[in-house]
């Protein structure tokens, strides 16, 4: 089975065009009535989304509406539709209308060599700072991960079941779903897509690029110290603590080379911040360690990333 997955606040006016859409794109087989569905996530709207969903869902059985107490963001509600959803392969779509249907087949297919198809709006129809913003924001990432994506965060994606279950999706994450795949060994790959422009209002979900710029480089520090430093935390804190360390016993030794020379020292400044230095170098190599024993604890309940075992049959 597929499952499509549509975040949608406060788009009512798309609603019935884009499941007109998706109904041409992926017609009901009277022999396989199951082999699609329509999963649509009510991310707490406030305008009559919501009724549209339910008419919706009287037409069309494939049609499952689920709806958030509140607005929660995007990323919780990718989460509801992902855990809402049967089946084995999911696709996620904006309900804005931009992205079109017509690609999700062709994805569908390169799935079959991958585990994670991400869209790539090579015309973008989006404001200009949104655009740059988006460019920097995938340089950014893509040097960081090394996954070099064209649109980390294009709306339009396919992915298999064990992708999703294996991915953080809280925050801001969501924008990152292929880098986060391919830093924990899934297959990742771009196709070009049709991007449209907006017909309906203006974006609900990121309206202004810069803001959701500043927001994506915290996300970045989360991905670096959750994927690059998750099952090794030593290695962090102990950069960090021992760069502390270091100017800390700089600056003191020249203090106490000083001092032997016969200044006084003990009035200055200087000296209580390379004692400090050292102080909390020597805190966060401890808290590196502390990390570790913690990983080692819970290593063996820990599923290994196994993709395939092969073992011959006595």
């Amino acid at each position: 089975m597929r499952s499509i997955i549509i975040p949608v606040y406060n788009e009512a006016e798309s609603l019935t065009q884009l499941h007109a859409e998706l109904a041409v794109v992926f017609p009901l087989d009277e022999r396989e009535p199951a082999a699609t569905e329509f999963v649509w996530v009510d991310d707490g709207s406030t305008d009559s989304s919501w009724a549209v969903l339910r008419a919706l869902a009287e037409q069309d059985p494939r049609v499952i509406g689920v709806r958030l107490r509140r607005n929660f963001g995007k990323a919780t509600a990718y989460a509801a539709g992902f855990r809402t959803a049967r089946g084995e392969v999911l696709a996620t779509l904006d309900a804005d209308l931009q992205d079109d249907p017509v690609e999700l087949p062709k994805m569908f297919a390169k799935l079959q060599e991958y585990d994670c198809v991400i869209g790539w709006k090579v015309n973008r129809h989006d404001p200009r700072v949104k655009v740059w913003s988006s460019r920097l924001f995938n340089a950014a990432l893509g040097s960081l991960s090394g996954v070099r994506l064209h649109d980390q965060n294009c709306g339009i994606r396919v992915l298999r079941r064990e992708v999703v279950d294996a991915l953080p999706l809280r925050g801001d994450l969501y924008r990152m779903i292929p880098a986060l795949a391919a830093m924990q060994g899934f297959r990742v790959a771009e196709m070009p897509v049709h991007h449209r422009t907006r017909q309906f209002g203006a974006s609900k979900y990121g309206r202004t690029g810069l803001r959701r710029m500043f927001r994506g480089l915290f996300d970045l520090g989360t991905v670096a110290l959750l994927f690059r430093f998750r099952n090794r935390p030593a290695h962090f804190f102990g950069a960090v603590g021992g760069v502390l360390l270091l100017l800390g016993m700089v600056i003191n030794l020249s203090l106490a080379m000083l001092w032997f020379s016969g200044e006084q020292i003990g009035g200055r400044p200087l000296l209580l911040l390379g004692v400090l230095l050292m102080v909390l170098g020597v805190q966060v190599v401890t808290t590196g360690f502390l990390a570790d024993l913690l990983i080692l604890g819970r290593e063996r309940e820990t599923p290994l990333p196994i993709a395939e075992v092969l073992q011959k049959q006595l």
